[in-house]
C-alpha cells in the first residue's frame, strides 16, 4: 500500500492518531474500520481550539521579548510542543474527513497586561496549562475510541509538565493533588470562551 492509498483509506474509514514516543519519532496514523463517534469528533474539535489558544499564547509570550533567557527557552519549547499537539489532534479530524480550525479562524483575547512582564506571562501560562490539562484529562475519559486514548494521555502528561514549570516559576506548588481534575467538554469549552473576542 502506498502513502496515497493509506491516507485515502484513513480518510474514508476515519483515522486515529497515536503520538509515538520520543524514540519512535513523529506522529503515526492508524486507520480504523469505523468512523469516529460524534462525541470523539467534538473532543477533537475542542482540543484543536485548545492547542490553537496555547500556540497563540506562547507565540505572543515569546514575541513580548521580556523574559529571562531560561524562561524564554521554556516559552519557545512550550510553543513547539503545542504546535506538535495541534498537528496531532488536527489529524484526528482530517483523518475523519473533517477540516480542522486554523489560527486565522479564531480571534484570541487575553487579560490586559497579560504580556507586560515575565511574571504576568507565567501567571497566565499557569492558568492556561491548568485548563489544557483538565481538558485533555476530560478527553481521555470521554473519548470512546480506544486508539486515541494513549496519544491524548501523552499530551496530557506534557501539559502537566508545562503546568509544573509555570507553577514553580510563579512561586506556587509544583504539584499538590494526586488526581488533577478532568473537565467536561462543556466546562472546557466555557473556560476557553473567556479567551476569544
Amino acid at each position: 500500500m502506498n502513502r496515497a492509498e493509506f491516507v485515502s483509506r484513513g480518510a474514508k474509514g476515519g483515522a486515529a492518531l497515536v503520538v509515538a514516543g520520543a524514540a519512535l519519532g513523529p506522529l503515526v496514523r492508524t486507520a480504523v474500520g469505523d468512523p469516529l463517534p460524534t462525541g470523539d469528533l467534538a473532543y477533537a474539535r475542542l482540543l484543536v481550539g485548545a492547542e490553537l489558544l496555547a500556540s497563540d499564547f506562547y507565540g505572543q509570550a515569546v514575541a513580548a521579548a521580556n523574559s529571562k533567557p531560561h524562561v524564554l527557552a521554556y516559552l519557545k519549547r512550550a510553543r513547539t510542543n503545542e504546535l506538535e499537539h495541534y498537528e496531532s489532534v488536527a489529524g484526528i479530524l482530517t483523518g475523519a474527513g473533517a477540516v480542522p480550525a486554523v489560527a486565522a479562524d479564531i480571534d484570541f483575547s487575553y487579560p490586559k497586561g497579560a504580556f507586560a512582564s515575565e511574571g504576568s506571562i507565567l501567571k497566565l501560562a499557569r492558568q492556561l496549562e491548568t485548563l489544557l490539562l483538565g481538558t485533555y484529562l476530560g478527553a481521555v475519559g470521554g473519548t470512546q475510541t480506544a486508539s486515541l486514548k494513549q496519544g491524548l494521555a501523552q499530551i496530557a502528561a506534557c501539559e502537566a509538565q508545562h503546568l509544573s514549570y509555570a507553577s514553580a516559576a510563579t512561586g506556587n506548588k509544583v504539584f499538590s493533588v494526586s488526581f488533577p481534575p478532568a473537565l467536561t467538554i462543556d466546562q472546557a469549552s466555557t473556560a476557553m470562551d473567556g479567551f476569544t473576542s
